[in-house]
């Protein structure tokens, strides 16, 4: 049985204003479901539907950790982060489905 993944991403909504972290296993279920309307209450509100950033983790612990880090930085944080693999803020999940 092959090693877990974890991801840790970040979606925003089609006007690039609210930002939201999470974590999953399964990047391209869980970005379909935010997609879709099925995600969390926060990221239903916000309709989330663009995925910027995303980290990939061998260990849950980590990935974890990692997404608390990310949470508790600024909103001018996340967008340097993004910004070193993402300038555009481009839909990544159109690169990786």
């Amino acid at each position: 049985m092959g090693e877990k993944i974890y991801f840790v991403y970040i979606m925003t909504n089609l006007h690039n204003t609210v930002l939201y972290t999470g974590i999953t296993n399964n990047i391209l279920r869980r970005v379909h479901q935010h997609k879709q309307g099925e995600g969390g209450q926060f990221s239903r509100r916000f309709k989330m539907r663009k995925l910027v950033y995303f980290e990939i983790h061998g260990d849950v612990k980590t990935a974890i950790a990692r997404e608390k880090q990310i949470k508790g930085g600024s909103r001018m944080d996340k967008m340097k982060m993004i910004s070193t693999i993402n300038p555009d803020l481009r839909d990544l999940f159109l690169e990786i489905e």
